[in-house]
């Protein structure tokens, strides 16, 4: 395979913060490579530095001559003035460029060159460009091309970055948190789309479904070095808890090996000159490997939950809507004690406007919320990281409280429950301002569990958290002694954490659906195949019918022999009875009552009985031709 990208002893740091050093890796035609560190370690700084955004100490990052790369960065920018359409041009690749320049000899009346522009526009397929790009940003929910840059969300902005990636068609992508405020059917879109294509990609994501089924390979930065694993996410698992075991064991030998070291280099010290010098060197490496971490720093999060009584909250008859567009209409629900509802469908369909509603920041229409008298929300969402950048992190949360009470009745200072947050005690002391995203994401959710609620609400929790911070933060909603409501994309996520969820369809449509996401996946899946059939079935029907009154009019009409005469009849009872049964099982399939296992099995059923009444029907419309 063609090398497409060799980065060599690359080394960056920030003052006495060292990011990585010395770090070695390539990237060959056809790999999709997924980059995977803790918050802070610099997997965007190291995105940055490839798509030549910012410097380095030292090595070198070499590019093959002539590559194409599109590069999407995770807060990404466009002048002012812009329209949506004119955004998707704003880029070097060579066909924009071309356009470009046909455009400017239109203008300028020049045509000296548009015998040669012609030619290469044909060769580049540059007249379907725009077309294309209409296409990318209607699959991202992006319709008004004619509007600002400036009027745009920061999700919609991503959005069309994003779009403008895709569109320049590059050999290497290199994507920063492409998932960000992508809907789960943008995610499953986007997630086919590069399945296909036989395109390079770096990328860093944290959801971990999407690492599985883009990568075939996972790049980790830890402790400043890079560990490469030739597989996807679910294979990474496998082998970095095996090269853990092997590091812990290693450090286990050297520190036994130090002590009776130790021992040696203590004994007549005045006599250390004469001494074996490759011994006494060799001390202070096994010293050095000795003092490496044995454990994986993990997010403890056994926070106290306060006392959560049996009634949480009513919605009776909650309508709400803007305009045209209907998030709510008469919703009724009683929240259950313990329970975790997932809540999930397209943008757009009112999820946070929902969340708002409970939470008192926006009034419905007409309705109420009834809130229990012993209800404690911890409140995390989307626009609620707002912090004095210039205050330091310990501060932040030392306005809050001076101790934090575990579920086991034990107190930890403040110091202390940061650490276990990952923050190290230089961190602790730094600015918020020098905090990278998923840190100040980190500390956020630390000043929301810190205050002991019964009742979690989290609106899109896992946007810029890495995968270490996730994974303990699954384990600590699975335990929790409250209640949760989570809006989210993360569909690793949600299968993890939720018991139901609450698929929010648009114009006011809910469905509660018993069981996570994945669950709910594959029975849509097997109602779209049951939809599909109807249709093909509806159509199969009225074409045989048409070709009977051509026939007719041409052949001459035949008589059924008595055996004929008879599996006609037999039809005309049996179809019937396979009509009555199919629309039993679309209705039980409807309920959402029935588990995985029932679903498929009447699923399975359903493609047989959908075949076997086609062909009854297609035969009994052969016979009654003749009657």
């Amino acid at each position: 395979m063609a090398s497409f990208l060799q980065v060599d002893g690359l080394t960056k740091s920030f003052g006495d913060l060292v990011l990585f050093e010395n770090i070695t890796f390539g990237i060959s035609e056809g790999e999709k490579i997924g980059l995977i560190a803790k918050n802070g370690s610099g997997k965007t700084t190291l995105l940055n530095i490839i798509g030549g955004k910012e410097g380095y100490d030292s090595g070198r990052v070499v590019f093959r001559n002539g590559l194409r790369v599109g590069y999407l960065e995770q807060d990404p920018q466009y002048p002012a003035g812009l329209t949506v359409l004119q955004a998707c041009f704003y880029s070097q690749n060579e066909t924009v460029q071309l356009i470009a320049e046909y455009e400017r000899a239109m203008e300028t009346g020049d045509h000296s060159n548009l015998e040669d522009i012609l030619a290469r526009m044909d060769q580049l397929k540059a007249w379907d460009y725009e077309r294309k790009a209409k296409q990318i940003l209607s699959q991202l929910k992006i319709t008004k091309f004619d509007q600002k840059v400036e009027e745009l969300s920061g999700g919609q902005l991503k959005r069309v970055a994003l779009a403008n990636v895709l569109i320049t068609e590059p050999e290497l992508f290199i994507l920063d948190e492409p998932t960000n405020h992508l809907d789960l059917e943008m995610t499953e879109w986007l997630e086919g789309y590069l399945n296909r294509s036989t395109i390079s990609i770096l990328m860093v994501t944290h959801d971990r479904y999407f690492l599985d089924r883009v990568c075939n390979e996972i790049i980790e930065i830890d402790n400043q070095q890079i560990y490469e694993y030739k597989g996807n996410y679910s294979y990474y698992l496998e082998k970095r808890s095996e090269r853990v075991a092997a590091t812990n064991a290693e450090v286990e030998r050297a520190g036994n090996l130090m002590r009776k070291e130790l021992d040696w280099m203590r004994r007549q010290p005045q006599a250390r000159a004469t001494k074996a010098k490759y011994r006494i060197d060799a001390f202070y490496e096994l010293e050095e490997k000795a003092k490496r971490k044995r454990e994986e720093d993990n997010v403890k999060l056994g926070v106290k939950a306060s006392y959560i009584g049996s009634k949480i909250f009513d919605a009776k008859h909650v309508s709400k809507r803007f305009d045209d567009l209907k998030i709510l209409e008469d919703f009724n629900y009683t929240f259950s004690r313990f329970e975790k509802m997932g809540i999930v469908g397209n943008n757009g369909t009112g999820k946070s406007t929902f969340i708002k509603m409970l939470m008192g920041e926006v009034a419905p229409d007409s309705g109420e919320f009834e809130v229990g008298e012993t209800i404690r929300f911890g409140y995390y969402s989307q626009d609620g990281l707002q912090f004095d950048e210039q205050m330091k992190v310990i501060d932040v949360v030392q306005d809050i409280a001076e101790v934090v009470t575990l579920g086991d009745g034990s107190t930890l200072s403040v110091s202390q429950f940061l650490n276990h947050f990952l923050f190290t005690p230089e961190k602790q002391h730094s600015y918020v301002h020098k905090l990278s995203g998923g840190e100040k994401r980190r500390l956020y959710l630390c000043t929301v569990l810190m205050r002991n609620p019964n009742f979690l609400v989290l609106d899109e929790p896992t946007n810029d958290l890495d995968i270490v911070t996730l994974n303990v933060l699954e384990e600590y909603l699975r335990e929790f002694k409250g209640c949760v409501i989570v809006v989210s994309h993360d569909r690793y996520f949600m299968d993890k954490v939720v018991d139901h969820l609450m698929v929010f369809r648009g114009q006011g449509v809910l469905k509660d659906f018993p069981g996570n996401y994945t669950q709910y996946r594959e029975w849509k899946e097997v109602q779209e195949l049951i939809e599909k059939e109807e249709q093909q079935k509806l159509q199969e029907k009225e074409a045989p019918k048409q070709v009977y009154k051509q026939d007719r009019s041409t052949e001459a009409k035949k008589k059924l022999s008595f055996k004929e005469q008879r599996e006609l009849k037999e039809l005309d009872e049996l179809i019937p009875q396979l009509e009555a049964e199919k629309a039993e099982l679309e209705a039980a399939m409807s309920s959402g009552t029935l588990s995985t296992d029932e679903l498929l099995e009447k699923s399975a059923r359903m493609t047989v009985l959908i075949d076997e009444i086609d062909e009854k029907s297609m035969r009994w419309l052969e016979l009654s031709e003749y009657v």
